[in-house]
């Protein structure tokens, strides 16, 4: 799920979809208008999912496509080599959700725990124990 949004209110911190995949932005630079032209907007922004680097340039009024990120909560069911089988506390459906790829949150996952994840555009990503 995603929201469009005009490019030129984005900020560092902020999510945006550039080539269908969900970013962070890490860098924002804006320059003024021209005489014949519109202010442009140039944003570098890292995967959340896989950290690559991504970069996109556009006009400040373009409309682009932020996501909608939804964080919920759970307890861990099971954990397999790659994977961790997390009950939402709310709706009680079991998610599978990669192991993340943090040493310090990867060693604190076991059966029972309660943990904060986040699912964006139907993937889902595991950010913190509780």
């Amino acid at each position: 799920m995603s929201k469009p949004v005009e490019l030129g209110s984005l900020k560092e911190g902020h999510n945006i979809i550039i080539d269908g995949e969900p970013c962070r932005i890490v860098e924002v630079e804006k320059s003024k208008p021209g005489k014949h032209g519109s202010a442009k907007v140039r944003l570098v922004a890292i995967g959340i999912f896989d950290e690559v680097k991504r970069s996109m340039v556009g006009p400040a009024d373009n409309k682009v496509e932020v996501p909608i990120v939804d964080k919920r909560s759970g307890q861990v069911v099971a954990v397999s080599s790659d994977s961790v089988s997390v009950m939402d506390n709310q709706t009680l459906q079991i998610v599978e959700v990669p192991l993340p790829k943090d040493e310090t949150i990867r060693s604190k996952i076991e059966p029972g725990v309660s943990v904060e994840y986040w699912s964006i555009m139907n993937r889902f990503m595991l950010v913190n124990v509780k």
